[in-house]
This record gives structure tokens, sequence and C-alpha cells, in this order.
């Protein structure tokens, strides 16, 4: 229903100035004393009872109503409600994107609000909403990695991934080169023109058979660029220290540890560029400017049709009006 209600239009609106009227109305034909359009006799009762309900005694004051909605459909179906069928062709090529996320035990360091994964997860999918034409996929990684959602145009479902994401998926550990690997496995047979991987991490690559720079060197083989993000301010904060059997997490005060250097290497091999997010406005402007730098012409044509609903309107009024013409004729007749 909201959804049609956003693609209605109207070809009059200056119609609807026509309801001003509707209040006169009201006020005349029923708020002064009068129960029904035509005026009836009142007689006096010979019995003093209480009267036995009745349904048309019931009925006889909604009946003004019948016609006051019958001139609204009227003056509705006068603006000329239409309905709008928009369909778009997209003639261009867009990016391929893999992102690559870090769920390490340490994304849940408080230094960020609530915690660094909760400010990744919102900022992430805000920048897949920006990219309406891209296929752009997920991989996620701790102490091994794994394809969470590969490149897709249905981005609601990519959302309802990133959303869902949280630390314990995997075992705990930063492996780097395999992140990076799985993105790259995934987006290298891609046709697109330019494919890139946004590798975010708040860690020091420590497990995993292959190496980030291993992994930067197929990259760069199949020409994707890679963008690196490190997470993470210079200040101590509460972070994880330790997990105990049962799986809870225990925090206390820590200090982050990030390899920019390996980072800023990966970058610079394939062509990308290193970040550093300190806090969450910062990693929204670096979002911000990668969907900057990997912009494409895009050529839109659009096309819209109108589907005209007044009928719909102007039927409804003549149910309405009849059914209060039929009415005060014959069940909820008054006495001349």
């Amino acid at each position: 229903m909201i959804s049609i209600l956003k693609n209605m239009h109207f070809e009059h609106p200056a119609f609807f100035l026509l309801l001003l009227v509707i209040p006169f109305i009201i006020w005349w034909k029923i708020l002064r004393k009068s129960n029904t359009f035509d005026t009836a006799l009142t007689i006096s009762s010979l019995s003093l009872k209480e009267r036995p309900f009745s349904l048309k005694v019931f009925l006889l004051p909604f009946l003004p109503w019948l016609r006051i909605l019958a001139l609204i459909a009227f003056i509705i179906a006068l603006a000329r409600p239409q309905l709008t069928l928009k369909e778009e062709t997209v003639k261009a090529e867009g990016i391929d994107i893999m992102m690559s996320i870090d769920l390490s035990t340490s994304m849940l360091t408080r230094d960020f609000v609530p915690d660094r994964l909760s400010v990744t997860k919102q900022v992430a999918a805000e920048f897949v909403q920006k990219r309406q034409y891209d296929r752009i996929g997920l991989t996620v990684f701790a102490e091994e990695s794994f394809t969470q959602c590969p490149l897709t145009t249905d981005h609601r479902i990519l959302t309802d991934f990133l959303e869902n994401l949280q630390c314990g998926l995997l075992n705990d550990g930063t492996a780097i080169g395999m992140g990076l690997a799985t993105a790259v496995n995934r987006i290298k047979d891609s046709e697109s023109k330019s494919k890139i991987i946004i590798l975010l991490t708040d860690g020091v690559n420590n497990s995993g058979y292959i190496t980030p720079l291993t992994a930067a060197e197929i990259a760069k083989e199949f020409g994707i660029k890679v963008y690196t993000i490190g997470v993470g301010s210079n200040n101590n904060a509460m972070g994880p220290t330790s997990i105990r059997r049962d799986g809870t997490i225990m925090f206390g005060m820590t200090r982050g540890r990030i390899d920019e250097a390996l980072l800023q290497e990966i970058a610079t091999m394939t062509g990308g560029k290193y970040f550093r997010a300190a806090d969450e406005e910062t990693l929204k402007n670096i979002y911000d400017q990668i969907d900057q730098l990997e912009k494409t012409e895009i050529e839109v044509n659009v096309f819209r049709r109108y589907s005209e609903e007044y009928r719909i309107f102007f039927v409804l009024g003549l149910i309405l009006l009849l059914s209060e013409i039929i009415l005060k004729f014959s069940i909820l007749r008054t006495i001349p």
C-alpha cells in the first residue's frame, strides 16, 4: 500500500482545493442539529417507557456521511490520480566490488561506539546502498576465511548478511592473506573492466597458509585493485583479553596494533590506497573517498508510463451516492 502511494501522481492537483468546502458542508448539514439532509417531523410519544433499540434510528445520523464521502471520491477522481510505472535501462558496465571484513574478537574493542564491528557493518551497509548499479560481494576472515555473499546486485540480501555478521563465526585469529585470497578468488573471473577489493582489519596477520603479500601478488596479476583500511585508535580502550572455555569473552584495557606497513604495501602493489580509521567519522569519510574514487560513467534511460486510476474513485463515489439515495428512500425513509 505504501509503495502504491509513493508511485501515485495527480495530473490536476488543483481540484483538491474543493476539499475546503467539505468542512462547511459538515457544519451546515450535520453539526447544526440536523441528522439528515431533509427535515423530519418530530411528534410526541404517549409512552414514557424507554424505546427499544432501533437499527434505523442508529443508522440515520450516518446517512449524510455517505454523500460527503461520495463528494470526496468525486474530487479525487477530478484530480486524475495516476500510477507511475517507471522503467530503467542501464547502458554501462558497473564495478565489481568484494568487501573482506575482519571478524577476529579484537573487532569487539570499544574505542568505537558500541564497538568496531558494529560501526563497520553500519558504514559498509551505507556504502552498499550508494552503489546502485555495482555487483558487490562479501568475504569474512579470522583464523580462516570464507565467502559470506558472492557478487550480487541484490543489495538487500547483502545488507542482511552484513547485519548478521558477528565475531565467533570462525576460530579467533587474523588471517589477512586468507581473507584477501578468498576475495580475489571470488572476483578474479569477473568480466567487469573494473574490479576492486576493500580489505578491512584491525590487527596483524598471525594465521593462515597464504601470506598477505602472496595474495596481493595474485590480485595484481588479475588486475584487481585493493583498498586497505586499518580500523582502531591509538588509545587504550576496553577490548577482548581472553576467551573462556564456555565461549565467554573477557574484556579489559587493551591497545590495538595494526600492521600499517603491510596494508600500505598491499594497496601500493595493487594500485589501491591505504586508509586509517581512528573513529566512526573517519571510517565514513574513507568509504566516501572510495565511493568517489571508483566512479564509472553510467547512461540511464528512464521511461515513465502512467495508468489512469480515476475510474476507481469515480465508481466509488457513484456507489456511495446511490447507497445514500436507496437507503434514504427505503430502509431509512422518514416521514416527509
